[in-house]
């Protein structure tokens, strides 16, 4: 059965690590449906965070090839784990109507805050995990949506397990 993946991948900060992780779900098949990467506290390390559809044996697979490649340090999937994950949506609106005290408030409603005002469109920021930004959207379609933008799903494991790259267990 295909269901949602969510895998986090710690990688070697360098030039092409991302273009090779690409290339590798391209060759394969694979869909990536969100990716996400950034710096973490270590200058010469980034945290990816992919979410791809599969069944499990599809992602196992998925997991075997990213180990395989040079520059990616761990891979794990977040899915079978406890995990919290959020998304940072920016949503435009229309604004001709609306005075700034009532973008503010739609924003507030919203969940969100209000990051830009204009007398023609004003943009609200909303995080939260996909079903939220998803629920939210539906809300405010009724509102007149000039555009959407999204971060992409990223994830971290609760509890006290830390990604890491294995020299630094040792």
């Amino acid at each position: 059965m295909e269901k949602r993946h969510t895998i986090s991948v710690l990688v070697e900060n360098e030039f092409g690590v991302l273009a090779r992780i690409a290339g590798l779900f391209a060759q394969k098949g694979y869909n990536i449906e969100s990716l996400s990467v950034s710096p973490t506290t270590d200058a010469t390390l980034s945290r990816m965070t992919i979410v791809t559809v599969g069944n499990d044996h599809v992602v196992q697979q998925i997991i075997k090839q990213l180990d395989k490649l040079i520059n990616v340090l761990r891979v794990e999937d977040l899915s079978h784990e406890k995990h919290v994950t959020r998304e940072l949506f920016l949503v435009k609106l229309e604004g001709r109507s609306r005075s700034r005290s009532e973008a503010e408030k739609l924003a507030l409603e919203m969940g969100g805050k209000l990051i830009d005002y204009s007398a023609a469109a004003f943009v609200v920021e909303v995080t939260g995990n996909e079903e939220e930004g998803t629920s939210c959207l539906e809300k405010l379609k009724k509102q007149g949506i000039l555009e959407v933008v999204r971060t992409g799903v990223i994830a971290v494991q609760r509890g006290e397990h830390v990604l890491v790259s294995p020299k630094e267990k040792l």
